[in-house]
């Protein structure tokens, strides 16, 4: 599957303004960078190996969404929403992730405004991607219809 969330990347400028507030996190190969309900605690910025994003299906088992690598930028919208993270995420393979808490993000755009414009570009993207994705999913035969799908991410 190709990936909304690795077309939305950071400006370099704006990656290099953040390396101070990241944190590198290596996760072996199955490991949860986090899980659907949690409440966000931050953003991931896939640096290298690939992510696998799960959206929640009946009987507590979890659909495949689309598979993300080096640069996606994940748990944007919930983070900037202080909302529950609506996807799983887990590593495909050995992966490692820099992370910004919450915090540490809202406290850096409210000091560089200059980036702002940016970040609404990157979570209009991803809400754009995210729209034709799940229209495509509910589109398919064998899928649960889009009503389902809403229901279940909420």
């Amino acid at each position: 599957m190709s990936s909304e969330f690795a077309r939305s990347r950071l400006s370099q400028e704006l990656e290099q303004a953040l390396r101070p507030i990241m944190t590198p996190v290596v996760f072996p190969k199955g490991a949860t960078l986090y899980e659907h309900g949690t409440e966000a605690a931050g953003i991931y910025l896939v640096e290298s190996g690939s992510v696998r994003v799960l959206i929640p299906a009946p009987e507590n088992q979890k659909q495949l969404l689309e598979v993300v690598h080096a640069g996606a930028i994940l748990g944007l919208s919930e983070s900037m929403a202080g909302d529950h993270y609506r996807v799983t995420a887990e590593a495909e393979e050995p992966t490692t992730a820099a992370f910004i808490t919450r915090q540490g993000f809202c406290d850096f755009l409210d000091n560089h405004h200059e980036f702002c414009m940016q970040i609404v570009r990157l979570l209009s993207d991803n809400l754009h991607g995210l729209y034709h994705r799940f229209r495509s999913v509910s589109a398919h035969p064998g899928r649960p219809r889009r009503r389902l799908l809403n229901e279940q991410l909420n």
